[in-house]
């Protein structure tokens, strides 16, 4: 039994979750407590949790805290804090809409219920945005609880996009995209009744699309602390993502850079915006005007933030230092080289397009400045390492069968 004063509560049992899980472990030697709606294979057959809660009811309203504070009657004897991390947009909103109920025994640093919903509602980002100075698409929304058809004059292609993925997803159908690319008004009004047709009644993104394969994608992750304090800032350059219709704007792939003046804009966005936690843009570069354009903020590390903690800012430490211990942290912008991989070496060589950032991978990697987080060295399951190679060779068919 460990000495420390707290156990980690990880909700999710995929990728992000894992990533947390060994930041914890590799931080402090401690076996996060996992509570998750399914099992996953990044998380099922690892031996670094202490124990996966699984609860196929996890993400019903009535059950949430029910089922949080049911674990924490059942740790009480341990006279631990519990420290609380989401890993994915739905339990990252349940925390939110019950964090006075949840801090009766929970630890963690979340934004409000308030600026939750200004930042996920798409429309009300975008406004913000552009009043702190943000460069973002181009952009349409549309209801799909209206009538009438969406007629507006573009210039194809477009990106269609649930405003509302949490709703999204709780009306599958048949063909169902996390991101469309259509290149007529036909085949968006198409798109559009389909996802009416399914009961998905929210808004609709419709997006000028920016040219430019994976790596003109970016990404950073910031964290703030619960006083509001900048403390770290990133800056990657996507390499790949995920090319399946279904988990497009994964990526699998990121170089961490340098860009100051971005940097500093996405600092001064959070901190005027009264954000908290950990944040993770999305963007893409436009070489049609030499502007990053912003998508979104995620209001929570993303599954790539790892190479945050394999550079030396482990992510558990920020939480930990924060809500625990009440650490006042130097702000870091870090500037330090590092790939950060899910996939494995043979599909960064075949698949990645851009030359530049094609030597820049083969360089890291001979460096060894580069890590994959799934291949965890003090995680000993052979059933996890097996699956993981089967996934690594399933990669390389997936880059070679889905063209974004």
């Amino acid at each position: 039994m460990n000495n420390l004063s707290f156990i980690p509560i990880i909700i999710g049992t995929d990728i992000n979750a894992y990533n947390m899980t060994i930041s914890f472990h590799e931080k402090y030697n401690v076996n996060p407590i996992l509570v998750g709606k399914q099992e996953m294979g990044f998380t099922s057959f690892s031996t670094i949790p202490e124990r996966i809660d699984i609860h196929p009811d996890l993400t019903e309203e009535d059950r949430f805290v029910v089922i949080l504070n049911e674990l924490a009657e059942k740790l009480k004897g341990r006279k631990k804090k519990l420290v609380l991390v989401g890993t994915n947009d739905a339990y990252v909103r349940l925390i939110i809409e019950n964090a006075e109920e949840l801090k009766k025994n929970y630890y963690f640093n979340y934004i409000s219920e308030d600026l939750m919903n200004q930042l996920q509602h798409k429309a009300n980002f975008y406004k913000l945005c552009e009043e702190y100075g943000i460069d973002t698409p181009t952009t349409y929304f549309y209801s799909c609880k209206s009538e009438a058809p969406f007629e507006e004059e573009l210039t194809y292609p477009v990106i269609i996009k649930p405003s509302n993925g949490i709703e999204y997803y709780k009306h599958p159908f048949t063909g169902q995209e996390k991101v469309y690319r259509v290149n007529s008004l036909q085949e968006a009004q198409e798109v559009i009744a389909k996802i009416k047709n399914s009961g998905y009644q929210d808004e609709l993104i419709i997006q000028d699309y920016i040219p430019g394969e994976d790596t003109y994608m970016w990404d950073s992750v910031l964290y703030l602390s619960t006083q509001g304090k900048t403390q770290l800032v990133t800056f990657g350059q996507v390499v790949l993502q995920e090319h399946t219709a279904t988990a497009i704007g994964n990526y699998t792939s990121v170089l961490t850079r340098y860009n100051e003046e971005m940097m500093k804009k996405l600092q001064h966005f959070l901190e005027a915006a009264g954000y908290v936690g950990f944040a993770n843009f999305d963007m893409k570069y436009d070489a049609r005007d030499g502007k990053f354009k912003v998508f979104e903020v995620n209001i929570r590390q993303g599954r790539s933030s790892y190479y945050v903690t394999a550079l030396g800012h482990n992510m558990a430490e920020y939480i930990v230092d924060d809500v625990i211990h009440h650490q006042d942290k130097a702000l870091t912008y870090i500037n330090e080289e590092y790939l950060f991989t899910v996939v494995p070496k043979i599909v960064l060589n075949n698949f990645v397009e851009d030359a530049q950032v094609k030597a820049d991978v083969k360089r890291l990697i001979k460096a060894k400045k580069w890590g994959n987080p799934l291949f965890y060295k003090k995680d000993k399951s052979w059933k996890r390492k097996f699956y993981l190679m089967l996934r690594q060779f399933n990669y390389y068919r997936k880059y070679k069968n889905n063209v974004w």
